[in-house]
């Protein structure tokens, strides 16, 4: 039986981890660890690199760094509760201190094949990415630490050094799943999503034009994806990289055809969330492969007809919910695993 593992961290256990366990239930079952940018994806990814997970702080954030077979990975850990689209517009945050981060990554080794960058902390910034580009040597007319606010009256950036640091590296940046469509500019733009009450239109339409101008002179058309993270992607497809998110990143490259079923499994499976980006990923994976997913939540708040419409067949609770309270907490693989035995008795064939 061909079956795939595709799960986000579960309980107290990483992707990799949960994973593992899952697919006891499937010997001979492959498994891919996978997280969502800004969460998960960290640790995901140096499990799937075989790398260990470099932990430090920037700008009061949480870094990491990861390095193996000529890729190296970077990123800063963000509260998923960080959400600016829709209250005030933080003129004068930059996206320096991710750059910094990947910026030291580079220069602790050779010049990597691949370079991968979570973008997700960028979102507490709006300043198009050049905070991040300053940091990777950058030069401008203007300041590019000093947020989008700084960048009034911009008329030169070059990106040689940035070219030079990075060398002939594939550059990938890595996005929510929520973001992966989003443009720079516009009513449907990132300034124009994240305008308040109190925002003064004047101003707005000036960090619109502003934002626009840094995107000419980096010689960037403004398409899908380019607002996301701030606008940090804009960053990214100047310096001719792609966008991804963190679990279709984790299944690229995979021999994914034929498959019989897909397990994926999440903290908390509800109609709000759905799981999340890992249970999406796996959802769409086993629509293509023309086989049924299915779900191990540690909790399970969704009934079988909704789930059906976003592509899961079944999904199975770790624990009983509990009225309002979380009830995930403290799932280790023991406990994990004896759902898995009972799960794994309906889906062999």
């Amino acid at each position: 039986m061909r079956v795939l593992v595709i799960t986000d961290s579960i309980g107290s256990m990483t992707s990799a981890e949960a994973g593992a366990t899952l697919a006891q239930g499937w010997p001979g079952a492959h498994v891919t660890p996978a997280g969502a940018s800004g969460r998960g994806f960290g640790q995901a990814y140096a499990d799937q690199l075989g790398a260990e997970l470099i932990t430090g702080m920037a700008a009061e954030l949480p870094a990491w760094t990861a390095s193996s077979g000529g890729t190296v990975a970077a990123g800063l850990v963000v509260d998923s509760g960080h959400d600016h689209d829709h209250g005030s517009i933080p003129y004068e945050q930059s996206s320096s201190a991710l750059g910094e981060v990947v910026a030291a990554a580079l220069r602790d080794g050779d010049k990597p094949e691949r370079l991968v960058i979570d973008l997700a902390a960028a979102e507490l910034s709006h300043d198009g990415g050049a905070g991040l580009l300053g940091a990777l040597e950058a030069s401008a007319d203007v300041a590019l630490d000093g947020g989008v606010a700084g960048l009034d009256g911009i008329g030169r950036i070059d990106l040689e050094q940035v070219r030079e640091l990075l060398g002939a590296a594939e550059l990938i940046g890595v996005v929510p799943a929520g973001q992966a469509e989003r443009p720079l500019l516009g009513l449907r733009g990132l300034t124009s999503l994240r305008r308040g009450s109190t925002v003064d239109p004047e101003r707005l339409l000036r960090t619109d034009a502003t934002l626009e101008r840094l995107a000419r002179l980096l010689g960037v058309e403004d398409r899908p994806g380019a607002g996301a993270c701030g606008g940090a992607a804009l960053a990214i497809l100047a310096l001719g990289g792609r966008l991804t998110t963190g679990p279709e990143l984790a299944l690229e490259g995979g021999a994914h055809d034929r498959l019989e079923l897909v397990v994926s499994g999440c903290d908390v499976f509800d109609f709000h969330d759905r799981g999340g980006e890992v249970v999406a990923a796996a959802a769409r994976l086993a629509e293509r492969s023309l086989c049924p997913a299915i779900v191990v939540g540690g909790e399970v708040l969704i009934g079988g007809r909704e789930m059906r419409t976003i592509g899961i067949e079944s999904a199975y609770p770790v624990r009983a919910s509990a009225a309002d309270a979380p009830v995930t907490a403290g799932i280790d693989a023991e406990e994990l695993s004896a759902v898995v035995r009972r799960v794994a008795r309906s889906w062999s064939w």
